[in-house]
């Protein structure tokens, strides 16, 4: 575990950075809010980071109180770290760096890695209304908790059960919207995200 560095200033911003402004820490509990995630799941979904920095961020981040690591019982068996509420408490600090951040998107490059999932933060801020809502992109299919009050606000994959509503879009509207140069009622008014879903939810963006 790497010694615990501080820029030694009485100010509640550079606290913060102590604990979380290494490389990779903010990028790992971007992956973390998806839910508990072996090494190896978390490896693969951080293009990049070398094996060393990410076991030593993740020991940097159990030492600091932002995540813990348990043992699944039989038949998984595996270790997997997940977020204390401390960590979760991250969420709204990550959608505002990615609010932020909208102007610095630009173009996807040659280079630049994708995972469905990365598009739940834009996505969480863009939903006005709770329920659980599952999005079908070209890269994949993730879920999302609208309305911010599940413990885990999103997740890889299919919705764990019948989702209130369904978002479809290809990749130029999704990338639309988390640029924030498109509104999500008006791609879906402008038939670019389809939604179906017979809960509330779906019917609200629909109606809009």
């Amino acid at each position: 575990m790497s010694p615990r560095r501080s820029y030694d200033q009485y100010c509640s911003a550079a606290r913060a950075l102590d604990a979380v402004g290494d490389r990779w820490t903010l990028l790992i509990v971007r992956e973390l809010l998806a839910g508990p995630r072996r090494y190896t799941d978390l490896h693969a979904d951080l293009p990049g980071v070398s094996t060393d920095v990410l076991a030593s961020r993740l020991k940097d981040m159990e030492r600091d109180g932002l995540a813990s690591r348990r043992r699944l019982p039989p038949p998984g068996a595996a270790f997997v770290y997940e977020l204390t509420p401390r960590g979760r408490d991250l969420l709204p600090v990550l959608q505002a760096l990615g609010e932020w951040g909208q102007a610095e998107l630009g173009e996807p490059r040659p280079t630049d890695a994708v995972r469905a999932h990365w598009f739940a933060l834009p996505l969480l801020r863009a939903l006005d209304g709770e329920g659980l809502v599952e999005v079908v992109l070209e890269e994949g299919v993730f879920h999302l908790y609208a309305g911010g009050r599940e413990r885990v606000p999103y997740g890889d994959g299919p919705a764990p059960r019948e989702p209130d509503a369904r978002l479809t879009l290809d990749s130029p509207a999704c990338v639309a919207v988390a640029r924030g140069e498109a509104e999500l009622l008006e791609a879906v008014r402008d038939g670019r995200v389809t939604v179906t879903g017979d809960g509330p939810l779906a019917k609200a963006l629909r109606e809009a």
